[in-house]
């Protein structure tokens, strides 16, 4: 398994594509065509769901899809699987999160996230945004982690597993360029006069963002060019960078 960071989580949350019953469920949507064959046959678009969850204040059960405009909470030691568009997420315990409504039905514009943590594959197509109480990530086509940590006042950590993003947070802004874990942090209060700081992978594994391109017909960007790096939050492919990467280097 690939070596990570665990902070304030733990092995079962980040191995859940482990379990039997995951593999299962994957294989099944999988075989049944995914999420066009879920949308042609008006089936649910849930691929895994694991204890207690609530959509738009309701308990949420696995025959039910979820559209953009739905406000999702999952309870202690829950998950949730779903795909939306071309879109994929992995929803952790805790987690307070509204996908907001874009051009269609099935196209999210906004992931605004309250607190929680939620790992995402997207698809190529229009800009659209991560919101998080302390920083905004405009995305293309990538996969990334996203976490809010509300005991820290809602410092929220972020990490471009592969693509390009548009990152902000309070003033700073930079353009963030990855095939292998470019990290953020978020900042509540300014750290040496920055908003935006640079962080390592923590919390989220390779094979979790693979598992979940895999469910809507993608490949991470380490898979397609058969080697990865190093987690030091400089998203380069090389074994050991020996610079900096110029995102790291942002403007006070």
């Amino acid at each position: 398994m690939t070596q990570h960071t665990l902070q304030g989580r733990t092995e079962s949350e980040v191995l859940w594509f482990q379990r039997r019953s995951f593999l299962q469920a994957a294989a099944a949507w999988t075989a049944m065509g995914g999420i066009s064959a879920a949308v042609a046959q008006q089936r649910s678009n849930i691929v895994d769901l694991r204890g207690d969850a609530l959509i738009n204040g309701e308990r949420l059960v696995p025959q039910r899809s979820i559209q953009t405009g739905d406000t999702i909470e999952t309870g202690p030691n829950s998950g949730l699987v779903f795909v939306l568009g071309t879109s994929s997420f992995l929803v952790r315990q805790n987690t307070r999160m509204t996908v907001e409504r874009g051009s269609s039905l099935s196209t999210v514009s906004v992931l605004r996230m309250l607190t929680g943590a939620v790992a995402s594959v997207w698809g190529r197509g229009n800009l659209r945004q991560i919101v998080t109480p302390t920083l905004t990530a405009g995305i293309r086509g990538t996969g990334v982690y996203t976490e809010v940590f509300p005991q820290q006042s809602y410092r929220s950590y972020f990490c471009n597993c592969y693509g390009t993003v548009d990152m902000g947070a309070g003033p700073d802004r930079t353009v963030s360029q990855s095939s292998y874990h470019q990290s953020f942090w978020g900042e509540a209060e300014p750290k040496n006069g920055r908003f935006l700081t640079p962080a390592k992978a923590i919390n989220h594994t390779d094979e979790e963002l693979e598992f979940l391109a895999k469910l809507v017909n993608q490949r991470t960007a380490w898979e397609v060019l058969g080697r990865k790096g190093v987690k030091d939050g400089m998203g380069y492919m090389e074994q050991r960078p020996e610079t900096a990467h110029p995102a790291m280097n942002m403007p006070r």
